[in-house]
């Protein structure tokens, strides 16, 4: 029988928080009652899509932005710079907004077109270049980092190795995790692109629990991430690729340096998996995730097959179908990719566009 929890409910403040940064954070739990039912554990999805830019990565944002205040790097009038594959810049475009700065876009041209757009209606200045490996000195880090040193009042704000990302995370998603399960958590997984997510939960549920809470990663194909920590370590040559956008490494950055050794394990996901629970969750949970999204509620799955009944596994929904629907519900798209076989027949009416 599984212990019972508390309801899990956004809690509304009694008085107006302070703009969009205000509003950053205190998301909903979800418990996913198909999966739960299924697996025979309490599996729980961290509603981040519901943060007011639409994404997890708000926190990093709202988190990066006010370090570099703190440390005085950051003037009134001052332009952010940094290289992101979207929802990151997303979250500094509605953050500079709010605190009237100037916002510039490295990213990927690969992309999805709805992100692009959308940084822009955010007045961000977008600039696409090609994608190449992290070590190419042309890769899109390398040249948000060069403008901003070019460009004065500017900061780069370094998402991937900046740790006061992953300390955001530790401050405030940790401990809303720890509070709205009622300490009752065994184990936690989520993907990772920069590793702040991963590396600021796991940390603050390890410490909190003495270390009876378990993290494990959850990686997509063309990431060497897997491979490094089922392997003790060993960093092999990326290969590969994947239809998520924004998570899976070639490289372990510094945020998620400051936690990997704790990890307890790793979990691979195939895209036909992610993709299918895409679908599913929008028909048995009426839930419309990304694939990355998607990606950790699967790993959530096996990851409760593995531990056995009972037991409570938190994972992250990073952000909505909305950003991707062009590619991830176009028949043509998923034929390209030959992933419209992984969606069952029975799901497939939800493949509204050519």
């Amino acid at each position: 029988m599984l212990r019972p929890i508390p309801l899990l409910r956004r809690g509304f403040t009694t008085h107006s928080v302070k703009g969009f940064t205000g509003a950053v954070g205190s998301t909903p739990l979800i418990r996913l009652k198909g999966l739960s039912e299924r697996t025979g554990c309490d599996i729980l999805g961290k509603a981040e899509f519901q943060n007011p830019g639409g994404s997890v990565k708000d926190r990093a944002a709202l988190g990066l932005v006010e370090h570099a205040e703190r440390q005085g790097l950051l003037k009134p009038g001052g332009t952010v710079v940094e290289g992101t594959a979207g929802n990151t810049g997303i979250g500094l475009a509605h953050v500079c907004r709010a605190k009237g700065y100037k916002c510039v876009i490295y990213m990927p041209n690969t992309q999805s077109q709805e992100k692009i757009d959308l940084l822009r209606m955010l007045g961000a200045d977008v600039r696409p270049v090609p994608a190449v490996a992290y070590e190419n000195p042309k890769n899109y880090n390398h040249q948000a980092k060069e403008y901003a040193e070019a460009t004065p009042n500017a900061i780069w704000t370094n998402q991937f190795d900046n740790t006061a990302n992953a300390e955001f995370h530790f401050k405030t998603t940790g401990p809303e995790i720890w509070t709205q399960t009622g300490h009752k958590i065994d184990a936690f997984t989520c993907s990772t692109g920069t590793g702040g997510t991963l590396a600021g939960v796991a940390r603050y549920l390890r410490e909190v629990s003495n270390g009876k809470v378990k993290s494990y990663l959850a990686d997509p194909p063309g990431s060497v991430l897997y491979s490094y920590i089922t392997s003790g370590g060993k960093l092999t040559e990326r290969s590969g690729s994947s239809i998520t956008e924004g998570i899976g490494q070639g490289r372990i950055t510094d945020n998620l340096g400051t936690e990997i050794k704790h990890l307890a394990g790793a979990l691979q996901i195939p895209d036909e998996k992610s993709i299918k629970m895409v679908y599913e969750m929008l028909d048995t949970e009426g839930i419309y995730i990304g694939a990355s999204s998607a990606l950790n509620v699967v790993a959530a799955e096996e990851l409760a097959k593995q531990l056995g009944p009972g037991k409570t596994i938190v994972t992250i929904l990073c952000d909505g179908a909305y950003r991707y629907q062009s590619r991830l519900f176009s028949r043509q798209w998923l034929a390209s990719k030959g992933l419209e076989k992984a969606i069952p027949e029975d799901l497939q009416k939800y493949i509204v566009l050519p």
